[in-house]
């Protein structure tokens, strides 16, 4: 028991760590922007705690934190030091960095950003060396092609340099498009990853699979990231990724039993979530979204455990695809 404690409370240091890390991130790339109720909100705890953050960042840390009213900065932008490796240190850590893609559990962006950036201290030339000796390595058999891609694709980001992909147009079967894109933001979503990128060809930010990209290539030309460009705004208050799916966003309130909303409560669904529990154990959830179909999938998956409560147009939908449900399958 003894143990299992210790184990919790250092799981719990290693979360704190890693989301002070973060918010110095955050506002290391966005100064003047977070205010302490967002961070709380972001980070899904109490004010309270964020101040003890902030706490150890300026006295702990001893990082210059200010704020003046609109948001917190840094009068000196904090920044790792410069590590250095040896040639065998480099290709160890390479290695090390490849054999860990067969293991279940292991952040797959992380690590392929890792990879790109180990990668990026070898020259050029060494490059088909490296890559010909970590194909001798075991492999996840689940998706090579899309670690592959996702280590690429990081490289690209980390190194602000454009892409040339061909894309499979996942609305006509078989049909192939050559693009040439700017990486902004790698997501993960449901068991796949995004790319949200500037296309050259349609002169637009869009988003695009990364398992559908057959092939890509980095190019020697460098682009920048807009200084405006906000991956929240982006996305919008649209609920997952159908963004020109969506109707208008509105409120809505739903009420699961106890089981599923111990379920529901435990996860971060969209920005706009709030979630109360009742006195009977049930968990109301309120959103404000812009309702897509996959909302409304999301819905059907709870079945009998969820009750639509508002709006009226989305419970009347709900109550026909159970319908149409229950007729297909007592035929």
């Amino acid at each position: 028991m003894l143990e299992q404690l210790r184990g919790s409370t250092r799981a719990q240091e290693t979360r704190r760590i890693a989301r002070i890390l973060e918010i110095i991130q955050l506002i290391s790339d966005r100064p003047r922007h977070w205010k302490r109720k967002m961070l709380a909100d972001k980070f899904e705890i109490s004010e309270r705690q964020i101040q003890k953050d902030l706490s150890v960042i300026r006295h702990g840390l001893r990082l210059p934190l200010e704020n003046d009213g609109d948001g917190y900065y840094f009068t000196r932008l904090p920044g790792l030091p410069t590590v250095s490796y040896t040639f065998n240190e480099a290709l160890a850590l390479l290695l090390a960095a490849r054999m860990a893609q067969a293991i279940p559990g292991v952040n797959s962006a992380e690590l392929a950003a890792a990879i790109a950036r180990l990668e990026a201290l070898f020259p050029e030339e060494f490059l088909p060396l490296l890559r010909q000796s970590a194909d001798r390595l075991p492999r996840s058999a689940k998706a090579p092609h899309r670690q592959e891609m996702l280590t690429l694709l990081h490289r690209a980001l980390a190194e602000r340099r454009r892409v040339r992909i061909i894309y499979a147009i996942g609305a006509k079967e078989g049909e192939e498009s050559e693009r040439v894109v700017e990486p902004y933001h790698i997501m993960p979503y449901v068991r796949s990853w995004q790319l949200i990128a500037y296309c050259h060809k349609k002169q637009a930010v869009l988003m695009f699979k990364i398992d559908r990209i057959r092939q890509a290539e980095l190019l020697d030309e460098t682009y920048t990231i807009p200084s405006d460009f906000d991956i929240d705004e982006y996305l919008g208050d649209n609920w997952g990724i159908m963004r020109g799916a969506a109707r208008e966003p509105e409120e809505v309130e739903l009420i699961f039993d106890s089981v599923a909303g111990r379920w529901v409560a435990e996860e971060h669904w969209h920005k706009s979530q709030q979630v109360e529990t009742l006195p009977d154990g049930s968990v109301r959830v309120r959103f404000y979204i812009g309702i897509t179909p996959e909302f409304v999938n999301w819905l059907l998956y709870y079945g009998s455990r969820v009750r639509v409560v508002k709006p009226e147009w989305l419970r009347e939908q709900v109550v026909e695809e159970h319908r149409r449900a229950a007729e297909v399958n007592a035929s």
